[in-house]
């Protein structure tokens, strides 16, 4: 066990994480994303059981979000014409405010075709148990400054 590494996050997932390297992008994907198909190119790692939010916050404390883009954070749109309500949207973007300092003006949308096309070129994608609809996060990796 290690001090500080929320347990959420796996020996796989953090061996994973420090292997991507500025600009490399991952998604947490729902329970309803295809994550083995999207992923063909990508390491998959599953992480049944668990939401979301809760894997978004604990990356974060560890993951430095891009400050070279305008939206290091992106969702996958509501689908024209589909009436899903998405207040975990809401939740991302308080999560993500508080461990970026350009807040919620980080966090931006994609359509959701285009979204699979960028979920292909993902270095990671973690699959979770998410059961709200378009609850797939993609974040795209910073650098370390100190």
């Amino acid at each position: 066990m290690l001090k500080g590494i929320p347990q959420i996050l796996s020996p796989e997932l953090l061996k994973t994480l420090c292997e991507m390297g500025h600009s490399d992008t991952l998604v947490i994907a729902d329970g309803n994303f295809p994550a083995e198909s999207m992923g063909k190119n990508a390491k998959v790692i599953r992480c049944d059981g668990h939401g979301v939010p809760e894997l978004l916050e604990a990356i974060l404390k560890v993951f430095p979000l891009d400050g070279y883009v305008d939206k290091a954070v992106n969702l996958m749109e509501v689908m024209p014409g589909d009436s899903v309500e998405t207040p975990i949207w809401d939740i991302y973007k308080k999560i993500v405010a508080d461990y970026d300092d350009r807040g919620e003006s980080t966090v931006g949308n994609i359509e959701r075709f285009a979204f699979y096309e960028e979920a292909k070129k993902a270095y990671l994608i973690i699959a979770t148990s998410e059961k709200a609809l378009y609850a797939n996060v993609l974040l795209q990796k910073g650098v370390v400054v100190e």
